[in-house]
């Protein structure tokens, strides 16, 4: 049930990635000139500013997360995907890019409530041993359901394909979320009640999170824009076909899983921290270079950097949920979407910013925009040395 909830979660929230590139030509304007906005319809400051929209308005993540510790995981999860896959079903009526934008800006934070409580309640449900196999699975969900976004993308074509990729969001609405009552809501013998406000964190564990959020932060830099720029750049800038882009990411499953089950065997090994570590170098890299020029380029480096993302998620996951107690688990979870979300926001405003500035007359790569954005904060990993290694860590 865990996996079918994270998976049509990754479907709500990637399908306005996948679509930009159609939303951009639909809404904008394209010309002669070879800037980036006379190649793909919209400027990168307002391609930039709404993505950024989108990625704020998940901030929205943290009180809904928090809730789940006072109303129940599974109660918030229900309601949360439901209202979040309906608001994503309304952006195919958008008759502006704006509207797209406040609907996914609706949208977004439910989505992101609803993954995180995913996660949340497949580290309390799992024994010690088996915690980090069933992450893996539930980040395979996720994969999984980006990736069909971005399949049916190339597949439905049109004037208006994007409409009819938000539209299908209703379906699981019908099917998946009323599965998820099967799911038992987590509960722990030394449970606490919740703090007295809405987000609040015991003062002890607050130097832990703080690390915990500065590695999200981190990653949101890189995997904002390097995700989010992705499609209009493989698209609008290398005129990549939408067909060809859709079996560039059908393949890439087969990366994604290999750096899932990398991730599983490195969890165990070296511990959750330094593949951590590894994952976020190896995404800054990967992100780096398929963005150095050249269709060659954007497709390996896109298949690898899929891999990167797989090493990383379920460590970042187990890292971030394990080092903390039961009664205030998901209101840290809902800090470390905060901490990424603002991340993502300043990675997206500063590449989008830096493509325009360097290519104001023409543009061939995106080189110099990822130099300046990806690759500066990740000295920041150093502070993973001051976190527990949590993977024999009993659940408070």
């Amino acid at each position: 049930m865990l996996f079918l909830a994270a998976l049509v979660a990754g479907f709500g929230q990637f399908g306005a990635i996948a679509s930009l590139n159609d939303v951009a030509g639909h809404f904008g304007r394209h010309t002669s000139r070879q800037t980036f906005q006379g190649v793909v319809g919209l400027s990168g400051s307002v391609l930039g500013l709404g993505l950024a929209t989108l990625r704020l308005s998940s901030l929205g993540a943290l009180p809904l997360s928090s809730l789940a510790d006072r109303w129940g995981r599974t109660r918030v999860l229900q309601r949360t995907l439901a209202l979040g896959l309906l608001a994503t079903a309304a952006a195919s009526l958008s008759p502006s890019y704006w509207f797209f934008v406040i609907c996914f800006a609706f949208a977004r934070p439910l989505l992101s409530a609803a993954s995180t409580l995913v996660q949340v309640v497949t580290v309390e449900l799992s024994s010690v041993h088996r915690r980090i196999h069933r992450l893996v699975v539930v980040a395979a969900g996720a994969g999984i359901g980006a990736g069909l976004s971005a399949v049916l993308h190339g597949l439905i074509r049109g004037p208006d394909s994007f409409r009819w990729l938000f539209a299908l969001a209703v379906i699981p609405v019908a099917l998946v979320v009323p599965m998820l009552r099967r799911v038992p809501e987590p509960t722990h013998h030394r449970d606490d009640p919740p703090l007295a406000h809405l987000g609040a964190v015991p003062r002890r564990f607050r130097g832990r999170l703080g690390i915990v959020a500065t590695m999200a932060f981190t990653v949101g830099m890189i995997t904002g824009p390097a995700n989010g720029f992705a499609f209009v750049y493989g698209e609008g800038v290398l005129k990549i076909s939408p067909h060809d882009v859709a079996t560039i990411v059908a393949l890439s499953a087969f990366t994604g899983l290999a750096g899932l089950l990398a991730s599983r065997r490195l969890s165990h090994v070296i511990g959750r921290r330094w593949t951590v570590a590894l994952g976020v170098v190896a995404t800054a890299l990967t992100s780096t270079f398929a963005y150095s020029g050249g269709r060659v380029a954007f497709t390996i480096g896109y298949m690898v950097g899929v891999a990167a993302a797989g090493l990383l998620a379920p460590a970042a996951t187990a890292m971030s949920t394990e080092i903390f107690s039961h009664s205030f688990r998901a209101t840290a979870a809902g800090w470390v979407v905060v901490a990424g979300v603002l991340g993502a926001t300043a990675g997206l405003f500063l590449f989008g910013w830096v493509g325009d500035v360097v290519h104001g007359a023409s543009v061939t790569s995106l080189r110099t925009p990822a130099l300046l954005t990806f690759l500066p904060l990740l000295p920041t990993l150093a502070l993973l040395a001051r976190l527990p290694e949590s993977s024999a860590m009993e659940l408070a």
